[in-house]
């Protein structure tokens, strides 16, 4: 029994080895936005900023502020008031009557064969007429300088596509302890430095910011392909790929703010309809991934205190890898790097956040979004 357990953790003590491998380097080629200059007004073609907006009269004025307060010369906002129940289509239709770069449209019913955020951005889509299209969220703050630095980060590097990871605002001990993990785990899946490799199957789009050439997403099809795909942001990076067209990821730092979910139950909550459909829905792959996570974060600090000779040096490199991987990740998101002795517990919690989404999806034979409810056989026909 002794050999057995010093094998296992042998070989997640090599597993880890090559994942630090592929981290040292691949992490330091991502890009950061604050590095890349400004274009000039010359270089700046027109770009069409598209969001769909689903009960946001609380986040929605202080992020359509940001918007409206970009220092690019040619730029239009797109928004698509997606059957809003509160006060988000007032406050959409008072900011156009000061501002004509605000064209609001509404949604009043959804069509068969469509989620609602995927449909209300072909909306928007089709509304809009700039060369380069912003996929974003009714809750993000940007930088006056976003468009700017991103179109020529974009054009210099000969992207069709640019995903920006966003500083997620995390107030509350719980919120960093399962953020910081949730990045962590983020990136060990998705791999962002492989996205702009041809020859990598690595892709990645956050919701947050998506910068595409309006031609590279007529080509791939728009949301018309993704229009029961859960995971649209995602997919769309996935797409591009798939296209073989060129996508990239770059730092966001402070230029793409999000305050995601208040407080660990929100979190939990908001991400419910979310991790089953990152499994496509499948069941086996949510055990094997909810498996993953525990083997690799949390049974070797549980093994530390049985083991000795090499079962204790792996299990030092085994617990070593991810606690320096999370700290980085820390100091990226300007939370204090302590917080990365926190991972098994923030493990824990999203090992049940993985099983919660697939028991809750399962159990109620689909998933409600923005106040519709879509059976699962309907989603798993519409994985991309």
């Amino acid at each position: 029994m002794h050999i057995f357990w010093t094998g296992l953790l042998a070989i997640v003590a090599l597993v880890w080895i090559i994942q630090a491998a592929d981290i040292i380097r691949g992490a330091p080629t991502i890009p950061a936005l604050e590095d890349s200059a400004a274009a000039n007004d010359s270089d700046c073609p027109p770009v069409s900023i598209l969001f769909a907006a689903r009960d946001e009269a609380e986040k929605l004025p202080g992020a359509l502020k940001t918007m409206l307060a970009l220092d690019y010369p040619r730029f239009e906002i797109i928004s698509m008031d997606d059957r809003s129940e509160d006060g988000t289509g007032a406050i959409l239709e008072a900011a156009a009557q000061k501002d004509a770069r605000l064209k609001p449209g509404r949604v009043d019913e959804l069509p068969s064969g469509w989620l609602g955020k995927p449909h209300a951005l072909q909306e928007a889509y089709e509304r809009s007429g700039g060369e380069w299209l912003v996929f974003t969220d009714a809750d993000v703050h940007f930088a006056p300088d976003l468009l700017r630095r991103s179109i020529a980060l974009a054009e210099r590097r000969g992207w069709e596509h640019m995903t920006l990871i966003a500083r997620v605002e995390m107030f509350t001990f719980g919120e960093k302890v399962l953020m910081l993990f949730f990045a962590l785990a983020f990136a060990m899946g998705s791999r962002p430095w492989g996205t702009s490799n041809p020859r990598s199957g690595a892709y990645m789009g956050v919701g947050a910011f998506q910068l595409v050439r309006r031609s590279a997403y007529e080509t791939i099809g728009t949301h018309r392909r993704l229009a029961m795909e859960v995971v649209d942001d995602m997919k769309l990076g996935k797409l591009v790929k798939d296209a073989g067209l060129r996508s990239g990821v770059a730092r966001g730092g402070d230029a793409v703010r999000v305050r995601w979910h208040a407080g660990v139950g929100n979190i939990v909550r908001g991400t419910t309809k979310n991790l089953f459909a990152v499994s496509g829905f499948r069941v086996w792959l949510t055990i094997v991934r909810v498996s993953g996570v525990l083997l690799m974060f949390v049974f070797p600090v549980i093994a530390l205190a049985f083991t000795n000779g090499w079962g204790r040096a792996f299990d030092l490199i085994s617990i070593g890898v991810p606690l320096i991987a999370e700290a980085g990740l820390a100091i990226e998101f300007s939370a204090p790097p302590a917080y990365a002795l926190t991972y098994p517990i923030g493990a824990l919690i999203f090992a049940w956040m993985m099983a919660r989404s697939a028991i809750v999806t399962m159990w109620q034979g689909g998933v409600t979004w923005r106040g519709t409810f879509y059976p699962l056989k309907e989603l798993r026909r519409g994985v991309v």
